[in-house]
């Protein structure tokens, strides 16, 4: 019994880790594009700074959150979201890449005319808050539907929950630092996964909405639904789906590419 939850609970660790390395290597992208424009003496201190803010803010946010998961106005709000934010990049990315592009340009013209140092730490500080929500909210859909373990409550939520989810934001921060390049990288090389990584977050977001409808106060599903293994076994079938799907097609897209080029 003991192998069997240390197995589940190390894949869930390595899907939020390599779920972070995707959506961490898109935020490094806009985090160095808000720096850009200070002298490169003062780029480093400005990520310092707005990433060590986002760090206590996932931490307080993380110890709050573990009080009120089990609410399910909450667990409603966080599918939503997750749902929203999913298919509004994903529609972004592919109707209005174009005019995405030129906002960015705009922005990055604008930032080096009016941004000093402190003015580039508060947008960083507000994206990265802007991002640590989206990890958060992935992770604990993800976590808490965990079975619990020995190990105490942490805030609200059980131990073992609690320090996957901790775990998978600080993994998060860490490589949106310092290992943001290598996803950005294979980014580069397998475009589809970013989109693929959007999409998973959905489907993140629908599996927390299926936690929210088996709530006890609302029955709208039974209650062991959500915590069954046909349903997890369900949920990651789809999840490894669709990162498969990501991959693939990006491998289809960069031989077209190829080939053109040739």
């Amino acid at each position: 019994m003991e192998l069997t939850l240390f197995l589940e609970y190390g894949w869930v660790l390595f899907v939020l880790v390599v779920m972070e390395g995707l959506l961490a290597a898109d935020n490094a992208l806009v985090l160095a594009l808000m720096v850009k424009h200070l002298p490169e003496n003062k780029r480093k201190k400005a990520l310092f700074y707005g990433l060590a803010g986002a760090f206590v803010f996932r931490f307080t946010s993380l110890f709050v959150i573990s009080f009120l998961v089990d609410v399910w106005q909450v667990q409603a709000i966080g599918a939503l979201y997750l749902l929203f934010m999913s298919v509004n990049h994903i529609i972004r990315k592919i109707v209005l890449r174009d005019k995405r592009e030129n906002q960015e340009q705009i922005l990055t013209k604008e930032d080096k005319n009016k941004s000093g140092f402190w003015g580039t730490v508060l947008k960083v500080e507000v994206a990265d808050i802007a991002f640590a929500v989206d990890s958060i909210l992935a992770a604990v859909a993800l976590a808490v539907v965990l079975p619990e373990t020995p190990l105490p409550n942490i805030g609200g939520m059980d131990g073992g929950q609690f320090l996957v989810i901790f775990a998978g934001g600080m993994i998060g921060l860490v490589i949106m630092r310092f290992a943001a390049n290598l996803f950005v990288n294979l980014l580069e090389r397998r475009p589809g996964l970013e989109m693929a990584a959007f999409a998973i977050v959905g489907w993140v977001g629908v599996k927390l909405a299926i936690l929210t409808f088996s709530h006890p106060a609302l029955g709208i599903i039974n209650p062991d639904f959500s915590h069954s293994t046909e349903w997890k076994l369900t949920f990651y079938a789809v999840l490894i789906g669709i990162a498969a799907a990501g991959w693939f097609l990006s491998d289809e897209k960069t031989a077209e590419t190829a080939k053109k080029v040739s």
